[in-house]
């Protein structure tokens, strides 16, 4: 079975309608949904007539636009933004200091998603893939078997040694945990002939 997923649902109105259509076209299986932002609880709304299966994308690295986001929460929250978005390779650093803010910051969004959805996610994943960072894989917060994004697939010689090497580490680590797909491709980049073609995806 292929599944074919759009994030950043809520994310804004131009997200939640652009993933809207495709769903409505056939073109999209899910939709992973962003929580305090800006749409999100416009695009709660639609999820129900659509029959969408709706994941939560979790946000650790921009911040919150939507409204009534708890003080504490925004403070954890871009506590977060700030070391996140820091450099290229802040997310292969683990930061002891804010280990409770990341534990804080996503369980709350665990739970303004079933708040808004009445239902548990189908599929965990990350804005940006962070849901990967270090400090997410030393002291996991997402439930135990929950379905979750794994690392990108590339093939031999689509990435150095070292990259894929890291990739398959991370990949071990979630699945002794969790429930993953055999692999994870961007159809961006299989459409831009940047990565495997699309005629092996299906492979």
């Amino acid at each position: 079975m292929i599944i074919i997923n759009a994030d950043d649902w809520g994310l804004s109105v131009e997200a939640t309608e652009s993933a809207a259509f495709l769903l409505q076209d056939g073109r999209i299986t899910s939709v992973s949904a962003m929580v305090y932002m800006k749409d999100s609880e416009r695009a709660a709304k639609l999820a129900g007539p659509l029959g969408a299966d709706v994941g939560l994308h979790l946000n650790l690295c921009e911040s919150f636009t939507g409204a009534n986001v708890p003080d504490r929460l925004s403070r954890d929250h871009e506590a977060l933004v700030e070391f996140l978005n820091r450099g290229k390779y802040a997310q292969l650093v683990y930061n002891p200091r804010l280990r409770s803010a990341f534990a804080r910051v996503c369980e709350a969004q665990f739970a303004e998603f079933r708040r808004l959805y009445r239902s548990e996610p189908t599929h965990v994943d990350g804005h940006r893939h962070l849901h990967l960072c270090v400090n997410m894989l030393i002291n996991p917060v997402i439930p135990r078997g929950t379905r979750v994004g794994r690392s990108f697939t590339f093939d031999r010689g689509e990435k150095g040694l070292l990259n894929r090497a890291y990739r398959s580490l991370v990949d071990r680590r979630l699945h002794s945990r969790y429930t993953l797909a055999d692999h994870f491709f961007s159809l961006e980049q299989c459409l831009a002939g940047k990565g495997r073609p699309l005629t092996r995806v299906a492979d």
